[in-house]
């Protein structure tokens, strides 16, 4: 294992390139644009695909057509460039296919700011485009985690034949850590590994044609996809919910929050301790599905949950559905582009702790 100091975009695209990353379409726009141009030099130095679009609608149907042969493709943009994308992200779910869509938040609505944020949860984790349909969405709160999640993400895609989001703080993106890169295995799939997937489009030479298709008009068609891709969440839902957890057990007052404001979280949560009074946090990792069981196991009378959100309350949604009224569910949040400080969180713990 080697140990360097990296931006958190760089170790976004180490990690996609680790897990064998074949080829890459995005479009520019701050502050993701170190993840373009990072993998313009390194796709091309490996031999691999690296295309600039001319928009995020022709980059996420590229990614459309290079995930229908079988190959591991990315995109990654900043939120008004993930709105752009979304027809696209829901013809990758309807048609069942693999890709790792990356969004790097901005301030919005609208073209916002280029500040850290995280207004597009409810865009990331309630569907986003058209129809009834599911990602797992994963959120890093290090840069580490930035290369984790981007090296683990083909991994999940092509499990569930789903497209994933990684859902990271514009903080995130731009600063700096040390990050431990993996000395991995695997092989970048190549045509022939391909020509093995079952469902990949790669010439019928030999055999029955393959179809992707997210239009159904016979009758019932669509139902029965839907049916089916239900079934596909309902097993994500059971297998890939991941969280983090500290200090829960005895705390009376259990902050939720993700991304970069779970770190400032964590750390109030620690000098409330150590002021006397019992603060945990829970971190959820995946955003969708979301770790709803832990919340709702320690959701009981005499307890109170602040959520801490970057945001005018998106998650404090899915909180309060958790907590089923069995306690009282607080909200701290700060909307366009300002960061939580440990202070203000500090301060909110102990006004609800009177």
């Amino acid at each position: 294992m080697n140990k360097i100091l990296l931006k958190g975009n760089i170790a976004l695209c180490e990690g996609a390139i680790a897990a064998g990353c074949q080829a890459y379409f995005g479009y520019p726009i701050t502050p993701q644009n170190e993840v373009p141009a990072h993998m313009s030099k390194r796709m091309t130095e490996l031999g691999r695909v690296f295309l600039q679009a001319e928009s995020e609608l022709a980059a996420i149907n590229m990614v459309l057509g290079a995930a229908g042969t079988g190959a591991l493709a990315m995109t990654s943009s900043s939120s008004p460039g993930i709105s752009l994308k979304q027809e696209g992200i829901s013809y990758l779910v309807g048609c069942e296919l693999p890709a790792l869509i990356v969004n790097v938040q901005r301030g919005g609505p609208g073209l916002g700011n280029i500040a850290g944020s995280q207004g597009d949860y409810f865009q990331s984790t309630k569907g986003g485009g058209h129809g009834d349909y599911r990602m797992l969405v994963l959120a890093p709160s290090t840069v580490q985690e930035m290369y984790d999640f981007a090296n683990m993400s083909f991994g999940l895609a092509f499990k569930y034949r789903n497209p994933v989001l990684i859902l990271a703080d514009g903080v995130v993106g731009q600063m700096m850590e040390p990050v431990t890169i993996v000395t991995s295995d695997q092989k970048p799939v190549t045509s022939k590994d391909q020509q093995q997937i079952a469902w990949a489009l790669t010439g019928a030479k030999g055999r029955p044609p393959r179809f992707h298709r997210s239009l159904l008009m016979d009758d019932g068609a669509l139902e029965k996809l839907n049916w089916k891709l239900n079934e596909k969440y309902n097993s994500i839902k059971k297998n890939e919910v991941r969280y983090e957890s500290e200090n829960i057990e005895d705390a009376d007052i259990i902050l939720v929050a993700f991304g970069i404001a779970a770190r400032v979280a964590k750390v109030a949560a620690r000098k409330a301790r150590e002021q006397g009074i019992k603060a945990g946090l829970i971190r959820p990792i995946t955003l969708w599905p979301f770790p709803e069981k832990v919340i709702a196991d320690n959701a009981k009378p005499g307890r109170k949950f602040l959520v801490v959100e970057m945001n005018l309350g998106q998650m404090v949604e899915d909180v309060r559905l958790a907590v089923n009224g069995k306690c009282p569910v607080e909200f701290l949040g700060r909307p366009g582009g300002g960061l939580v400080n440990e202070q203000e969180v500090l301060q909110e713990i102990k006004t609800i702790a009177k």
